[in-house]
């Protein structure tokens, strides 16, 4: 028996006799047209089979200002580190042939300028094809959150230059950067200069023989150094190995977007979980989809740099917790390293991209 206070009055009970079953409220029936007629306008509103406006990912991202700069940079503030006349500067005037060029003096001065607005974007080395990597900037990209947006190869052409009327035989001293010192230290020995000075910057160094006027040193710079502090260039391509590239990172605030139509890099850093095989796992999420690894990089974290083994020598002697740097030859456009980035995100302590951005395949 149902009860009085469930009852429903007989006035509020809608029965069709021709499908025999109760039919909702003459209410329900307005709100259910309503809603198809809702349906209805929004269908009429997208033309059919245009998929852009159903699938919300297909959809076109917004501009950035990485986007919308020339590939010129013409009106870009560009940073880099060391003096004018720095190779840095040559790489920064290779990638925005236009730009305005603004020296810092180090490399982190650089990553502050693009953050503070200072400027729009900062040219610094990353590797060089004779003495490795640069480790201060792998440790800044952590440090700072500026995306790599490019990179840009340049060939290093070293000059010895000296003051006005001082000869080789003069020498007694080499003034320079002390990688660029190492790269020439043969040559500077046959030439019979034995004493090596070592300063920030190449550029730097000549500043600095052409402003106290030295007739003992020389420095290790560009030809462009030379001409901006008039200096004479005593010998030319005094590098040891004449296969001398390196490699500069482009940075800015923003990512740019992505593409699949032309060679893309991505780079990114991770960490892992100790144990015996994990780095293997790491690596075979990108030989499965036959992603290109050009470059791999391990760094000690700085927070757990050393660990020691306990008393019973039960642990390994040292354990360094690394962090490794890689380089793929894909777009983050490409489903396909997309898959590979989220498997490895699902065994990794640490992921990051530090950008994804187009394969320098110009002449260095």
């Amino acid at each position: 028996m149902v009860s009085p206070s469930l009852r429903i009055p007989a006035a509020a009970r809608v029965f069709d006799p021709a499908i025999n079953t109760r039919c909702p409220p003459p209410h329900a029936v307005v709100m259910r047209m309503r809603s198809r007629s809702r349906r209805s306008i929004a269908a009429s509103a997208s033309p059919p089979g245009d998929a852009s406006i159903r699938d919300p990912i297909s959809l076109p991202r917004p501009l950035t200002s990485a986007d919308l700069m020339e590939a010129s940079g013409d009106g870009l503030k560009v940073a880099y580190q060391g003096c004018p006349g720095a190779y840095s500067e040559a790489a920064a005037k290779k990638a925005y042939p236009s730009c305005h060029t603004v020296p810092c003096e180090y490399f982190e001065t650089a990553f502050q300028a693009v953050e503070n607005w200072v400027a729009d974007r900062a040219v610094l080395p990353l590797e060089n094809s004779l003495g490795g990597s640069i480790h201060r900037n792998y440790d800044l990209l952590l440090r700072h959150r500026l995306h790599i947006v490019g990179e840009v190869r340049l060939a290093v052409r070293h000059c010895l230059l000296a003051n006005r009327g001082v000869k080789i035989q003069n020498l007694r001293s080499a003034m320079s950067h002390p990688q660029a010192l190492a790269q020439c230290e043969q040559t500077l020995t046959k030439l019979g200069i034995e004493h090596r000075e070592a300063v920030d910057d190449t550029a730097g160094a000549a500043k600095l023989i052409a402003e106290q006027k030295l007739q003992d040193t020389g420095a290790v710079a560009s030809s462009l150094a030379a001409q901006l502090y008039g200096l004479d260039i005593l010998a030319e391509n005094i590098q040891d190995d004449t296969d001398n590239v390196t490699r500069f990172m482009m940075l800015a605030r923003e990512p740019i977007i992505p593409r699949t139509d032309k060679p893309f890099k991505t780079s990114i850093v991770f960490s892992l979980e100790e144990g015996p095989g994990q780095l293997f796992k790491a690596l075979a999420v990108f030989a499965l989809r036959k992603i290109n690894l050009t470059k791999m990089e391990s760094r000690p974290h700085k927070k757990k740099p050393l660990r020691i083994a306990d008393d019973n020598c039960s642990a390994p002697l040292k354990h360094f917790d690394y962090l490794f740097y890689v380089d793929l030859e894909a777009s983050m456009a490409d489903p396909n390293a997309q898959n590979a980035l989220a498997n490895l995100k699902e065994f990794a302590t640490f992921l990051r991209v530090l950008g994804s951005y187009p394969t320098d395949v110009s002449e260095a």
